[in-house]
């Protein structure tokens, strides 16, 4: 099982070059950042303890991966997740390549339809419809990074023959890993993901139903996945999980479900409070007997 970390990256926390190049001394496997363009003042909070500065502070996370990129050699980087459903494809699909070339093909697409209504609304995106949108706006970028004269006919996105570089390194695009809970997010990893990016938690909270997969459920959708990925024709996807605590109970369970990945998280603070939680986890892996590469 590969470990990465994730951190919301704002004005206010230590930056994303900092913090990478220490991600990638202490031998973790990737590096990840959120997204939020911003955060509508007049809304209700929506679970407890939301803290709408944070959310609204994050940096554009294509540019903190660059920045990323720059000071480091191995580590994978990416989104968890990127909104494409406030995002122009033709834009975002240059976005995801350019940090591909600049990385040399370490860039990992983890995408989301996002929960924030308001949010959505003031882009100008339905929430009602931003599943439909979220798969075109997907097909699109996909033509675009795997299409020399790529061209794409939908609903909400049509274009005609363009030319769009740098294609990314990794073919035949960066992994576009789906984020989401429930039976609905199978359908959508099969469609047009190459992998699952599930937060499991112990038990789901009301106000987070439908945000969140139980570890219950998990164990359940997991298989299910796999073998509607196999019905399709498609290659078994790949699953990284968040938002888990890591213990030896949750160890094993996702090792015997063959999880490829967990992301542990960092809070947004000033660069000593980050490296101090990075050691911890780094204890934490060494303790139920996985290693790193450091």
């Amino acid at each position: 099982m590969k470990f990465g970390v994730s951190m919301f990256t704002t004005d206010q926390s230590a930056g994303p070059a900092e913090v990478a190049r220490a991600v990638e001394e202490r031998g973790f496997e990737s590096f990840w950042v959120s997204e939020h363009s911003h955060i509508p003042v007049h809304e209700a909070p929506p679970f407890p303890g939301f803290e709408p500065r944070m959310y609204a502070a994050m940096l554009d996370p294509f540019v903190a991966l660059a920045a990323a990129a720059t000071v480091t050699q191995r580590i994978r980087l990416g989104t968890a997740i990127s909104l494409v459903i406030q995002r122009d494809p033709i834009n975002c699909a240059k976005a995801v390549a350019s940090v591909d070339h600049l990385s040399n093909g370490r860039m990992l697409f983890g995408i989301g339809a996002g929960w924030n209504e308001g949010e959505m609304r003031n882009h100008g995106t339905d929430p009602s419809t931003r599943f439909r949108l979220m798969r075109e706006r997907v097909r699109a970028m996909q033509a675009l990074w795997t299409q020399e004269q790529a061209e794409f006919h939908g609903e909400a996105h049509d274009f005609d023959a363009v030319w769009q570089w740098p294609k990314p390194v990794q073919k035949p695009h960066p992994p576009v890993l789906v984020a989401g809970s429930g039976p609905g997010v199978l359908r959508r990893v099969v469609a047009y993901g190459d992998g699952w990016m599930p937060v499991v938690v112990p038990e789901i909270a009301d106000e987070m139903r439908g945000r969140v997969t139980s570890m219950a459920e998990f164990v359940e959708l997991v298989p299910r996945l796999r073998s509607m990925a196999t019905d399709a024709g498609r290659p078994p996807p790949s699953i990284s999980v968040s938002g888990a605590l890591l213990d030896q109970q949750n160890y094993d369970a996702f090792a015997q479900l063959e999880v490829e990945r967990l992301q542990l998280r960092l809070t947004p603070a000033p660069l000593p409070d980050v490296l101090r939680e990075l050691d911890t986890h780094r204890e934490a892996v060494l303790a139920v007997g996985a290693g790193l590469d450091a």
